[in-house]
């Protein structure tokens, strides 16, 4: 026997929670309470499931009911009840967290199917938020909570214990062979070898012996047979970084080892078998490769049977305060080093820097600073000046790069120091989008890639106008 759904009813109509208690008999437990005061009241010491909410109340009415459950971090689902369903109303319910709207009178059948709804969203929420808990604890070494590592993580989830080709995109410093490390992992392939294979490192005349092996006299020096990477890593994984740029006489062989899983030494008669799964890196535009004829169209649609792009850490700026106190904590324990982290005003500006170099950048210039235990070198960096972003769907004949003016000093608190900056950063981003739209809400949600609902309350939150921008 499971416990019955806690349930709490917030009216002050006494027929409400007894109609209710009679209909949801069994499964539900109905609580009540009177009015606004009382149901918080109520609310933390019941913790109930869910919450029946009526709008109109005297004294404290549901809205502010609702306002001061949430700032209380309430985890119960709250839906709100009214015989006055106006819009604006029904708005600020939703802006505040309610997760569904019933209208009075109700039918209780009607109210019944509500809480079903919002108990099926409940638990699929839970469901997501622990399945993004395993993610994080699989994938870790990914460090960021933003939605585009989000992306990133559910999609080594379900290519990881795979036998695809992965092709890993991103500019340099995104992480690309920290990926390939995780898809080799969470493998099965996970207790057999890894090996690296920078293509753009080797000399080009070299390379072919260092993939493939040679003979025993195949050319001047080569006083003994020599396995290859290939051979080194059968049974496992072999992460060819800088793909794009394998000499194109290479790229012949290399398709008949992804197509057929054999080759040849150099120098040798005899075809070599192996069980390797490819994973590849670039930086370069295969695209562009393959129309200038450096890149074999073939490979690079045999070597992309899978694409993991990775963000520029300009495109997730929120992860910065994570990363920044993963490398202090990684820097401050192998130097011995004590070091307490940025000052707040030294996180908003890293937070506010665009990083060409991405996260190595960013992991060098923290590095710097625990062993100095001096900020400077944060002023110096970000003192540069840099261009501006660029925003995805606008053309960039009509973009502007100015810099915003900082946000207002907060204190010492960081979180709200963070908060602060990325609040004005979406300000400002939302306010030039719409510009460049001529406020074509619709459009610049879609440049944006956030709904169009969610834009309208951004717009409102923000206090943005037409006539403003």
């Amino acid at each position: 026997m499971t416990d019955p759904i806690k349930l709490l009813v917030i009216d002050d109509d006494p027929k409400v929670p007894w109609i209710l208690s009679e209909r949801l008999s069994g499964e539900f437990k109905v609580v009540s309470a009177s009015d606004g005061y009382e149901g918080i009241q109520v609310a933390a010491h019941e913790k109930p499931s869910l919450i029946l909410l009526d709008v109109k109340m005297p004294g404290m009415d549901g809205l502010q009911v609702l306002e001061k459950l949430r700032a209380a971090k309430t985890e119960s689902e709250v839906i709100m009840l009214s015989g006055h369903g106006e819009s604006e109303t029904v708005a600020t319910a939703f802006r505040l967290g309610a997760a569904e709207f019933i209208s009075k009178p109700f039918d209780p059948i009607e109210v019944e199917l509500h809480l079903r709804k919002v108990l099926e969203a409940q638990a699929l929420r839970k469901e997501n938020a622990k399945l993004q808990r395993q993610l994080t604890e699989r994938f870790g070494t990914l460090i960021g909570d933003s939605a585009a590592m989000q992306h990133v993580k559910n999609m080594l989830e379900e290519i990881a214990d795979s036998e695809l080709t992965v092709l890993i995109r991103g500019e340099s410093g995104t992480g690309k062979e920290v990926v390939a490390h995780l898809l080799h992992d969470e493998s099965g392939r996970a207790k057999n070898p890894f090996t690296k294979v920078n293509c753009a490192a080797i000399p080009r005349d070299l390379l072919e012996a260092e993939l493939f092996g040679y003979e025993r006299g195949a050319f001047t020096g080569a006083l003994r047979t020599k396995p290859g990477r290939f051979e080194a890593a059968n049974k496992g994984t072999i992460f060819l970084d800088e793909i794009g740029e394998m000499p194109l006489e290479l790229q012949t062989k290399l398709l008949q080892v992804l197509e057929q899983q054999e080759f040849v030494r150099v120098g040798g008669l005899n075809t070599i078998k192996v069980d390797v799964r490819i994973v590849c890196a670039t930086n370069r535009d295969l695209e562009v490769a393959i129309a200038n004829g450096t890149i074999r169209e073939d490979l690079y649609y045999r070597l992309n049977e899978m694409t993991v792009m990775l963000p520029p850490l300009r495109d997730r700026v929120e992860d910065i305060p994570m990363l920044v106190q993963h490398f202090v904590d990684k820097y401050t324990t192998a130097y011995g080093r004590v070091f307490t982290g940025p000052s707040p005003l030294a996180m908003q500006k890293l937070v506010m820097f665009p990083w060409p170099g991405n996260v190595r950048q960013l992991e060098n210039l923290i590095k710097q600073v625990v062993v100095r235990n001096d900020e400077g070198a944060i002023d110096e960096l970000t003192s540069r000046p840099v261009a501006g972003r660029n925003i995805v769907g606008v053309p960039a004949s009509t973009q502007t790069y100015t810099s915003a003016p900082m946000p207002p000093d907060t204190g010492y608190s960081l979180k709200k120091r963070i908060d602060t900056v990325v609040a004005h950063e979406e300000r400002e981003l939302i306010a030039e989008v719409l510009r460049k739209t001529n406020w074509n809400r619709r459009k610049a949600a879609d440049v944006l890639e956030i709904s169009y609902r969610s834009l309208l309350y951004k717009i409102k939150d923000y206090g943005l106008s037409k006539t403003e921008l």
